[in-house]
This record gives C-alpha cells, sequence and structure tokens, in this order.
C-alpha cells in the first residue's frame, strides 16, 4: 500500500514537532528543514489542528506544538484520519460480480492488518532512539559542544 504525500508530510511534522517537544514552531522552519512547500504544509498543520493532534498559536511569537505527548499518537491514527483508507470501491461505477466477488472482503482484510501494525507504533517510535541524529539532519537539535578533560568534544542537551 502506498501512502500519499500527504500522510507522509503528516507523519514528517509530528516527527518534527516532537523533536521540538514543547517549544513551538512555525510551517516555515519545517518547510526549510525538510525542503518542502510551505503552502502545502499550512494545510496540512491546519488539518492536523481541525483534528487536536496539533496546537497552534497566532500571532508573531505563535507557531505549533503537539496537542498530546508523541506516545500518545499512534502511526495509524495519523494514517486513517489522513488517507481514505477505502481500497476499492465497488458501487461506483456499480460492479456486475459484486453479488458473487469476495475480493472487497481480501483487501479489507489486508488494509486492517496493515492499520494493526501501524496502531502498535507512536510518533515517540518513529524518533526510536535516535532524536540527537534526527535533530542534527533537521536542524532542531539544541545541544551544546563541550571540550572534555580529553581534549574530546561532547555535546551536551541545553
Amino acid at each position: 500500500m502506498q501512502l500519499t504525500r500527504h500522510t507522509d508530510y503528516s507523519l514528517r511534522v509530528l516527527m518534527f514537532l516532537a523533536l521540538r517537544r514543547d517549544r513551538l514552531t512555525t510551517c516555515s522552519e519545517i518547510a526549510d528543514a525538510y525542503r518542502i512547500s510551505r503552502n502545502h504544509l499550512v494545510k496540512i498543520v491546519h488539518e492536523l489542528a481541525k483534528l487536536g493532534i496539533v496546537h497552534t498559536v497566532r500571532g508573531n511569537a505563535g507557531g505549533m506544538k503537539l496537542a498530546r505527548p508523541a506516545d500518545e499518537i499512534t502511526v495509524g491514527e495519523i494514517v486513517r484520519q489522513m488517507e481514505g483508507m477505502e481500497i476499492v470501491n465497488c458501487t461506483k461505477p456499480s460492479c456486475p460480480i459484486l453479488p458473487a466477488c469476495t475480493a472487497r472482503g481480501i483487501l479489507d482484510e489486508a488494509r486492517d492488518a496493515f492499520l494493526a501494525v501501524l496502531d502498535a507504533y507512536t510518533v515517540q517510535d518513529l524518533l526510536a532512539q535516535r532524536e540527537q541524529r534526527l535533530g542534527q539532519l533537521l536542524g532542531t537539535w539544541q545541544g551544546i559542544a563541550i571540550r572534555g578533560e580529553t581534549g574530546q568534544v561532547k555535546v551536551k542537551s541545553a
């Protein structure tokens, strides 16, 4: 099953916000970090806010953050909200073999199994103990470089 770009970007937004924790983040920051369209992200964030997944603050000092902890937002929830999740539509146009066909039931079973796997993972799981590396790649890591006694550079959280 292939997810839409809309869902992909939704998950990226949530991962970015999870890395930033409670700090407000703008669409421009996320768009710059991922090198994707800010206009497209604005629509996605608006939808995530309507769903109560993202909390937005208006104004000059505004931005967004997760409305719930990252370990309470499942990947399955996001995919269900962002995707249509109907695998096949047998009624438009009406299929003449519908009364005898079992394909829809089989495909629905496969979709349900797919979503069951995604329900077992949260946005926090997407970070998978890689917060520092992801943060470095996205420019969100708030570490301070210090030189230890041996001259090695160590990074400590700010």
